[in-house]
């Protein structure tokens, strides 16, 4: 696999379009991670031609920005997963204390007729 197509994939794993809705987030937000771990300037524009797998090379700072972009939107997919896997937790507990709940009351109502 060429460097431009192996950097393509990286940046569309990191920066997935479901998350920032339309391109122009993605790139915004790709230079504002990739800028300060490069020497040299990278733009959007940049940014939309490695998006694009137009890149005619790929630095290997560029690549070792876009692997911790990688790593940081995993880290941030498993907190979220950690987060909803906790909210239905709490919500089965209470599905199940009110059922629970329901259960004991319905004995004592049927004992009073």
């Amino acid at each position: 696999m060429s460097p431009s197509i192996a950097a393509r994939d990286l940046m569309r794993d990191a920066w997935p379009i479901h998350r920032y809705g339309k391109l122009d987030n993605i790139f915004y937000h790709a230079v504002r991670f990739i800028s300060p771990r490069v020497t040299k300037d990278f733009t959007q524009r940049r940014a939309r031609s490695i998006w694009e797998g137009n890149a005619r090379r790929i630095d290997s700072e560029e690549m070792d920005a876009l692997r911790a972009a990688l790593v940081e939107e995993a880290h941030r997919e498993q907190r979220e997963l950690t987060a909803r896997l906790a909210s239905l937790d709490e919500k089965i507990a209470a599905f199940e204390a009110a059922a629970h709940r329901e259960a004991l009351a319905r004995p004592f109502s049927e004992m009073g007729r």
